[in-house]
This record gives structure tokens, sequence and C-alpha cells, in this order.
């Protein structure tokens, strides 16, 4: 597989077992500083990083007394509410000394399922990789049940790699990649290099095997492996547990890469391509030629407005004749679209009375 720092956006998943000691509850701060390092690495490097981690409630769990496991769920809300800011001045000290700024970001499968939600999520961790800052993603456990949550960091991890177009995402466990048969209990299992194509038959090799402080087996991560490599990112299962996890990686430490066939700016475009749309948007020439360029949709080169869309809900794009140039996910309603349509980007706060976004289909949510 090609060098993590060949990647121009990585996804790091950080199990709960690698960040907090499992008998006292106590953070690891000497592989926590480790991590600082590898991640330092990488940026200088040139790639923008996302950490996604566990360990608010492991920590948090050991602060408040409560068992390691078996929680009710208003236990697991407590420890997550304690563990949090924990867990956040944790990162922000180990990364501090490497001139980095770390950012909090806590979701829930919610934030992934709602359209709008999704485009908010996808707007503000751009803006922060853009700005240089790490951000620190993790599930929003206080506020989450059973019916709005993952339920693992690994498909949290896999959905924001799809979610910001990484092109690799690293799962750092307590297992050195995926194996034909549990290790532990078979000693024939081997362990898999590289998988090109997740198999029914791999699916099926998949097992339970948990550590005590986290929840994610290996039929999680071969969900989050679909989740990503459908998304064009390549994913790792590697042991976290080195001083140095992502340089050993680098390094060829033992893991097992899923490949994917696409990069991640073509699977998103198919992804895109594939939608219904809700509504249509009839260009002038000029943006029509402007979209040919490789430019994003300014309210100005819009003639006409139909349908009733909301905003990241998918729209046809014509040109003035009439013909499709392809689909993109609005960020607009349908009503302001009728009202910026025709206008230049920096009237569209004087026209809907709040701020607004300069395109009204960015590029990148784009398939012609």
């Amino acid at each position: 597989m090609a060098s993590l720092t060949d990647a121009r956006r990585l996804v790091v998943k950080i199990g709960s077992a690698l960040l907090v000691d499992r008998d006292t509850g106590a953070l690891r701060a000497d592989w926590l500083d480790g991590l600082a390092q590898d991640v330092a690495w990488l940026k200088s490097a040139g790639v923008q990083v996302v950490l996604v981690s566990s360990g608010s409630i492991a920590l948090g769990r050991g602060v408040l007394n409560l068992p390691a496991t078996d929680l009710a769920l208003e236990q697991s809300q407590a420890a997550a509410a304690v563990g949090q800011i924990r867990l956040a001045r944790a990162y922000e000290e180990a990364m501090a000394p490497h001139g980095i700024t770390t950012a909090q970001v806590l979701m829930t499968l919610e934030d992934s399922r709602d359209r709008r939600r999704y485009l908010n999520s996808r707007a503000t961790l751009e803006t922060l990789v853009s700005f240089g800052a790490l951000p620190i993603v993790n599930e929003n456990d206080t506020v989450a049940t059973d019916e709005i949550r993952f339920g693992d960091n690994d498909r949290l991890a896999a959905q924001i790699a799809a979610t910001i177009g990484a092109d690799q995402l690293v799962l750092l466990s307590d297992v050195d990649g995926f194996y034909s048969a549990n290790p532990a209990q078979d000693a024939t299992a081997t362990r898999y290099d590289v998988i090109d194509q997740i198999t029914p038959e791999i699916e099926a090799m998949a097992g339970d095997a948990g550590s005590g402080l986290s929840k994610g087996g290996m039929k999680t991560k071969i969900m989050a492996a679909k989740t990503a490599t459908a998304a064009g990112c390549a994913m790792a299962i590697c042991h976290g547990a080195a001083h140095r996890p992502l340089r050993a990686l680098d390094t060829g430490a033992p893991a097992t890469w899923f490949t994917a066939t696409l990069d991640p700016q073509a699977a998103r475009k198919r992804w895109i391509a594939a939608m219904k749309p809700c509504g249509t948007l009839v260009l002038d020439a000029g943006a029509a030629r402007a979209l040919s360029r490789g430019n994003s949709l300014l309210p100005a080169g819009v003639q006409a407005v139909s349908g009733a869309f909301g905003r990241g809900e998918p729209v046809a794009i014509t040109g003035p004749d009439g013909q499709q140039l392809g689909l993109g996910l609005s960020r607009y309603t349908a009503k302001e679209a009728r009202i910026i349509a025709g206008h230049q980007s920096g009237e569209i706060e004087a026209l809907l009375g709040y701020p607004g976004r300069a395109a009204l289909i960015h590029r990148d949510d784009m398939a012609l």
C-alpha cells in the first residue's frame, strides 16, 4: 500500500483500550504523546488528519467509580459527560507542544442520516482542516440514545472518512489485522495483508471479539471497511499499542489493508449522480460554461428554479437550451434559491435577511 504521507486526508480511529488503562481507568499519557508525534509528522508532510477517538466513557467511568461493563444508558451518558472534558483536554495538551490546534466535534447517527446535518458536519470539518486544525471526533454519548447511535467508533470513523472524502482510514485496534478466524481461539488462523473485495466469505469470517473497554468487534470493522471503500477510501486495521503506531504502520508493521477501486472524489460524484432530483435549476450560457471549467454554481447564473427541495437535496442542472448538464446538492432551499437566483453572491444576506454561502451548489457537490 501507499505510504500514509501520500494521503491528502487521513482519518484515524483510536480505540478505548489504547487510550485508557483497563485496570486503573487512567489516561495512557505516554501513548498519547507518541500519537501526537505521529500526527505532527503527518501534518508536516501536508496530510490533513482527523481523529475519531473513543475514550470519553472509559475516562469518565474511572472518575465516577463505575464498573467497566454493563453500564445503564444514563450511567454511560453521565460518564461521557465527565470524560469528554478530560479527553478534549488531554488531546489539547498532547498536541500543543507541536503547535497543533485541536477541535472537538461531537456527532450522532442522525447527523449523517439527515442531509442538512450531514452537509453542516461536512462544512465544519472541511473548514477546520483548511485552517490546519486537528478535529477530534467522538460520538455524542451524552445525548445519544440507542435509536440515534452509531454504536461503535469504527463505523463512525468510516462515515467521517466518507463525509470528508478521505483517501485513507486507519483503525488503531487491539488486533493487527483481519484473520481467517479468531487467532486467540484457532492456531491455524491466518492474517490477510490485503483484501480487494469484501465477499460473503470474508464477512462470514468476522467474529465478535473485542476488549472489555471497546464495543467494536471484527464485524463492525468489516462494516466500516464496506462504507469506506465504497466512498473511495482505503482502510487499514492494525495494532495500535506501539509508541508511535502510525509511523510503525508506515514502516511495515503487520496490518490488513482494504483497497478502494475509486478515488474519493469519483466515488462521491457517482453517489450524487445516482440520486433522484427534487427540482431543477436552469442556467444561463455563462454559468453553463463556468461549470464545464470546474467552477461552482453561483446564484447569478441561475435563470429559473422549479420543484420543492430542501437544503442538501439533489437538483437537476440544465443549460439554457433545456439539456441536463448534471446533478448537484443544493446549499439552499427551493424558496431561498428563487429569491437569490440571478443575483450576485454579495447580495445574499440583504435578500434573505441572514448570511449565506456564496455558491448555490459547490463544485464538490456536483456530478456533471
